[in-house]
């Protein structure tokens, strides 16, 4: 039988960052009491949670970037939303959004979650931040917690 391996959603010692945009706040203060709730009920202390606001989502991968190197935290989530307007700034600021967070988890080796909104309206936005389409703060959250335990184990496999 083949070994496998699975991330538990349980928190014992971990310590998270949240990175999160005050653009769109009415939005992203939704996504921030999702990921704290759904880290709190998985076993993490408050003390393990520093939140760090920033201007826009744009910033998002630069300042999560940071806290990932600086050695405190074993997992980055990132929490904004970009609402589709009437020119191109939406796909620029989405896809580089995108990009930025994936590269910070893969070259720093800590895990760093997506947690923002891109919708073509803010109906949209709004049932992804906790209504009809749940939550996707507190879908990053859960990422978060299963990744840091999952690289654990694959970190005990040498």
């Amino acid at each position: 039988m083949p070994r496998e391996l699975h991330g538990q959603l349980a928190v014992d010692k971990q310590r998270f960052a949240i990175v999160i945009s005050r653009f769109n706040e009415f939005i992203t203060s939704k996504l921030l009491t999702g990921a704290i709730d759904t880290l709190t009920r998985h076993g993490c202390a408050d003390k393990a949670i520093t939140c760090v606001y920033v201007p826009g989502s744009f910033e998002l991968p630069m300042v999560a970037k940071k806290l990932a190197e600086c050695g405190a935290f074993d997992a980055v989530i990132c929490l904004g939303c970009v609402i589709r307007g009437h020119t191109p700034h939406f796909e620029y600021i989405a896809s580089e959004v995108a990009k930025g967070i994936a590269h910070v988890g893969l070259s720093t080796g800590i895990p760093t979650t997506f947690g923002v909104i891109t919708a073509d309206t803010l109906e949209q936005a709004v049932e992804r931040a906790g209504s009809k389409a749940g939550n996707k703060g507190a879908d990053a959250a859960l990422s978060a917690i299963e990744l840091t335990n999952l690289l654990a184990q694959v970190a005990s496999l040498s």
